[in-house]
């Protein structure tokens, strides 16, 4: 006679265990002030105990890292939790699933790289011009004209580096070209 066999326990833990906002931070990385924020927003959800503790589920290590990696390619917060919100959150996204979120980030990673092409142009441009001339410089904001147009570094983030340097201020008292 045998004895009956107990069930075979699957290897590894459950996704129905949970972790409790010190073990969700340790294994992803992030301080628990940044979880207890991604759960403001909405990225991240929580179960509470009956003493109001946060448990979190395994799968929200998946939710984290896929909020970091929006992060490292230059998506914001706010567009992270939209590309969350067409995920499941209590299982892995299925490659359907997946690919339309990637494909919704295309256009996104691709003004990114634009953005960095032509900051690195302008870069290249002030630095190998040689001009050491801050009337002349294409980046000089006497009087801090550019903030006119705007917050941030106006002329690094907005103008055309083949349209050369902003025209050196007329002086006063400057007529007809003197």
């Amino acid at each position: 006679m045998t004895a009956p066999t107990a069930p075979e326990q699957p290897a590894g833990p459950s996704r129905h265990d949970l972790l409790t906002i010190g073990q969700l931070a340790d294994r992803s990385g992030l301080a628990t002030s940044a979880l207890r924020y991604y759960e403001k927003l909405g990225l991240i959800h929580a179960t509470r105990t009956t003493g109001g503790q946060r448990r979190y589920t395994r799968g929200t290590l998946r939710r984290v890292a896929f909020v970091r990696a929006a992060q490292r390619v230059g998506l914001s917060l706010g567009e992270a939790r939209v590309a969350l919100d067409r995920l499941p959150e209590h299982r892995a996204p299925s490659g359907a699933e997946w690919d339309g979120v990637a494909t919704s980030w295309q256009d996104r990673i691709d003004e990114q790289i634009a953005e960095l092409e032509r900051l690195k142009a302008k870069l290249t441009g002030c630095i190998g011009c040689g001009c050491l001339s801050l009337n002349r410089c294409g980046l000089y904001n006497a009087g801090d004209r550019a903030g006119e147009t705007g917050p941030g570094a106006r002329y690094l983030l907005t103008r055309d580096p083949a349209s050369g340097p902003e025209p050196a201020p007329a002086e006063a008292g400057d007529v007809g070209g003197r």
